[in-house]
């Protein structure tokens, strides 16, 4: 059996699943500035929660440190030729709010739906640097991995 390769961020950007993905990074991910969240225990729950409808990438950073914890979800290439835009979401510290976006994301024609209460409460527009982030595709955090391993193969 072949192992799975990551993905690159082309792929990533080509799917028709949707991409979530959590920061890691900074304060985000932090037992010192949230030391009630079990941070792994999240991604977990995320990762098994939205399997089959979106993948699941961690972020060292996204550059919003201020919504700690940010998760950014992005629609899958259908969705995008419709004109759904990434969704961030900060301050995503409990399991009420992570149950609610496990179940956004993997409901039926979620882009074309209100989200739910506690989803569109964490929503915020994120600043022009962080937006960059998602928008070049070299700077998808899969990508960055494999540019990564390239130059050091160099």
């Amino acid at each position: 059996m072949t192992p799975k390769r990551p993905a690159t961020a082309a792929s990533v950007l080509e799917s028709e699943n949707a991409l979530v993905i959590v920061c890691r990074g900074g304060d985000c991910g932090s037992r010192r500035k949230h030391p009630t969240l079990d941070h792994a225990a999240q991604l977990a729950a995320i990762r098994s929660g939205v399997s089959g409808a979106a993948e699941v990438l961690v972020s060292k950073c996204l550059d919003a440190c201020e919504h700690s914890n940010v998760i950014v979800v992005v629609p899958g290439q259908k969705d995008r030729s419709r004109g759904a835009e990434p969704v961030w979401l900060g301050e995503v510290n409990d399991a009420d709010v992570t149950a609610d976006l496990i179940d956004w994301v993997t409901g039926a024609d979620h882009w074309s739906v209100q989200p739910p209460t506690l989803v569109d409460i964490h929503t915020f527009t994120p600043t022009r640097r962080s937006r960059h982030e998602l928008e070049d595709p070299d700077t998808v955090p899969a990508a960055r991995s494999e540019r990564q391993k390239r130059k050091s193969n160099t």
